[in-house]
């Protein structure tokens, strides 16, 4: 499978390339990082990436949405799609689940059939630009330009008319969307410009409530609407050859009149190429946090790409006056803190959250405070929380180790009483098999809980994570309860497959006369035996000691990458990415690569995290090898690219692996700065040889957060072949 999907991703970049961007020099500070940024990256294969226009964190992500539907139409974008139906104001990036696509444009030159199909027009992707900030694509039907920018709440189309008509229209679509049903809507003319309405609709988010204001550049000479239950609505102008109508699109979780008050702040003017430009520079900004030089364009481009990804994901759920939806239902006024919404935890705890600490300390205290706010709104701390409703998708706590690193890291701003508070209350609850857990100290797989292996390991971490948040809090007695708990993984390692599997209720093993260990079965999320074994990331050296010996657990480590056979009839298709059984298309496996440094084998590391970024990321359509999950698989590039990666869910000890740059400036903050250096560094010379901190000798295979956002510089000395720094037992993790 592993030679099926590498050979597939090799054709496919060959057969659709992307448009080489003239680059300026490699230096680190002598480029605008956008001009590195291919947002095309992803939106082939099941990358799942958004496509349009918008800045970093923005509730807007407004873009096409193709006619095609299915799991690879998530963002309602996919490289392959050959017809665009319209084009919506919000869409989700990387995730496996489809939904928004709300609030539609469509322009025409004609009367249109009002359905899905009717509207779609083919288009070609060499009439198609994108950059940061930017949409551009001309509709094969009446040879109609679209174009698309964006403020953080506002969108701003552009339509150029090929030739004059007097039925010129754009119809606004309320009706179709991604994945989801429409309720109920209304749209209403507030004058001869100005449009007003919502959109409730069921879908992923179960009740999604979105307000809009829509303002076009030119009078509209007729307004047509059958009635307000067909969620079809059309504008009709004169237009004349080449004539542009420009249309503001601006969004509220709260109301028509914040919508309104939205778009009047953040977009006054109709100056297209302005607003244009101040997205372009916004992302320049946000993207220069890190300074980066490669040894190639190639690699830049992935790594700027994966920066920009990275940064679309949590989103501003608010509006300019602070209001925004709780997860209650219930509107909240005047926020003293900045709330977000697209939580997808499960994927970022174990490494966007991490960089995020690294180098986006300013919104560190708002990210705490949504997480702290939802808790207190639904009594528990967010799962998956999506446009202020909590889908529950995946398994575990994940927003424990994310609040946690938090509070480990000394980040200022929020209460950590009330995150302890938080954490502790949304471990001890007693649904999604929490119950099980108090009462077994583990999920049987007996007692009708599916994914129990899964679901109980994710638990454990996040256990471990309270229990030293708790330690910090003077909480001694919780402490001790909580690292108990998160031991509960010995339990369940089966010394003869030397796997972890599901317990039953009286602790046995389920019996499975023919276990293989490659196949996919219900007590495992999104994953088999041979991945989840190693998802201790909390106490490795505990695991090390369910084998016999750090031997035989390294050669089963070796074995992980050299296991050939199927994943069974069962195997989920986010499963992907293999070398091996090693799955880096899903995030279980993200941390897998880094443990050699635990045995002092920090080269086998070095040479599995190359490879991996070698085979299994470019700089195609087709360049993520699975689900991007709103920025993990790009952050796991990024750091990993930097030479660190942070292992244990919170905390702060980042591994060091092999470093992609030649050089790299981290902003910490507006007074520090972090330099990593590579010398000697080449696609041969892939081993550390010796490392120097601060221009001292550093002979550990790990570095402390503290050391990091002090600032200074860590220099690597590679080699083209293995050496012994970090091998002994002192310098290890």
């Amino acid at each position: 499978m592993k030679r099926t999907l590498f050979l597939w991703l090799v054709l496919h970049s060959l057969i659709v390339p992307l448009p080489v961007v003239a680059t300026p020099g490699n230096a680190v500070s002598d480029y605008r990082p956008t001009d590195f940024v291919e947002p095309m990256i992803g939106s082939g294969d099941h990358g799942h990436v958004f496509v349009g226009a918008n800045v970093p964190y923005g509730m807007v992500n407004a873009g096409p949405t193709q006619l095609e539907t299915g799991w690879d139409w998530c963002s309602g974008y996919h490289y392959d799609g050959r017809r665009i139906v319209g084009f919506a104001q919000m869409h989700l990036s990387g995730t496996g689940c489809g939904d928004l696509g709300d609030i539609a444009l469509m322009p025409a030159l004609e009367p249109l059939e009002l359905t899905r199909s009717g509207l779609s027009s083919a288009y070609r992707h060499e009439r198609e630009e994108v950059r940061p900030g930017y949409y551009s694509v001309v509709l094969d039907r009446d040879d109609i330009r679209a174009e698309i920018t964006a403020t953080q709440r506002v969108a701003l189309h552009r339509y150029t008319f090929p030739r004059s008509s007097s039925d010129a229209r754009i119809v606004i679509d309320l009706e179709n969307a991604i994945g989801d049903r429409r309720l109920q809507s209304r749209i209403w003319q507030l004058d001869e410009r100005t449009l007003l309405g919502f959109r409730i609709s069921r879908g992923w988010a179960a009740h999604q409530q979105i307000y809009f204001a829509i303002q076009f550049s030119k009078p509209i000479r007729e307004w047509l609407s059958r009635d307000q239950s067909d969620g079809y609505f059309q504008a009709l102008f004169n237009v004349v050859e080449g004539e542009n109508v420009m249309v503001k699109v601006a969004l509220s979780p709260v109301s028509e009149a914040n919508a309104l008050q939205n778009l009047r702040a953040e977009m006054p003017d109709w100056d297209f190429s302005a607003v244009r430009e101040a997205a372009l520079q916004t992302w320049d900004k946000e993207l220069s946090r890190i300074r980066a030089s490669f040894g190639s364009e190639r690699e830049r481009r992935i790594f700027y790409t994966a920066l920009y990804h990275y940064m679309m994901a949590p989103v501003v759920w608010q509006d300019m006056n602070g209001d925004y939806m709780g997860a209650d239902g219930r509107i909240r006024r005047d926020a003293t803190f900045r709330n977000y919404t697209t939580w997808s935890l499960w994927d970022t705890y174990r490494a966007a959250h991490p960089l995020s600490t690294l180098i986006m300390r300013d919104r560190l205290t708002d990210f705490a405070r949504s997480m702290l706010s939802i808790y207190e709104q639904q009594g528990e701390l967010p799962v998956w929380n999506l446009m202020s409703n909590e889908t529950y998708c995946m398994v575990g706590c994940p927003a424990v180790p994310v609040l946690a690193d938090l509070c480990l890291k000394g980040v200022e701003g929020f209460d950590y009483k009330e995150a302890y508070r938080a954490m502790k209350a949304s471990l001890l609850k007693d649904h999604r098999s929490l119950n099980r857990m108090k009462q077994y100290g583990w999920v049987p797989w007996d007692t009708g809980d599916s994914e129990a292996v899964a679901k109980s390991l994710e638990y454990y971490l996040a256990d471990w994570s309270t229990a030293q948040v708790a330690g910090l809090m003077g909480e001694a007695a919780d402490s001790v309860y909580f690292h108990r708990r998160s031991m509960g993984y010995k339990r369940m390692f089966d010394p003869s497959t030397q796997c972890i599997r599901a317990l039953s209720s009286e602790g046995r093993f389920r019996d499975e006369p023919d276990f293989n260990p490659g196949h996919q079965t219900v007590d495992y999320t999104e994953g088999n035996p041979w991945q989840y074994t190693w998802l201790v990331p909390h106490d490795v050296h505990g695991l090390i000691a369910c084998f016999p010996s750090e031997q035989v657990f390294t050669d089963r480590l070796d074995s992980l990458f050299l296991a050939d056979g199927d994943l069974g009839k069962e195997a989920n298709p986010d499963i992907t990415g293999l070398i091996g059984q090693y799955a880096h298309g899903n995030e279980p496996s993200h941390h897998t690569l880094y443990l050699y440094n635990y045995v002092g084998q920090p080269w086998k590391t070095a040479r599995r995290v190359r490879q991996v970024m070698r085979e299994l990321y470019n700089d195609r359509p087709a360049g993520l090898c699975g689900n991007e999950d709103a920025g993990q698989m790009s952050a796991w590039y990024i750091l990993s690219a930097l030479g660190l990666y942070q292992v244990a869910p919170c905390g702060g000890i980042y591994v060091l692996g092999s470093p992609l740059v030649r050089e790299a400036a981290l902003r910490i903050d507006d007074t520090h700065t972090f330099t990593i250096r590579t010398h000697d560094n080449s696609d041969r010379a892939i081993y550390v040889r010796e490392v120097r901190l601060n221009g001292r000798p550093y002979p550990y295979s790990y570095v402390r957060h503290a050391d990091i956002v002090a600032g200074g510089t860590l220099d690597f000395y590679m080699s083209t072949r293995p050496s012994k720094w970090g091998t002994a037992p002192q310098y290890r993790p």
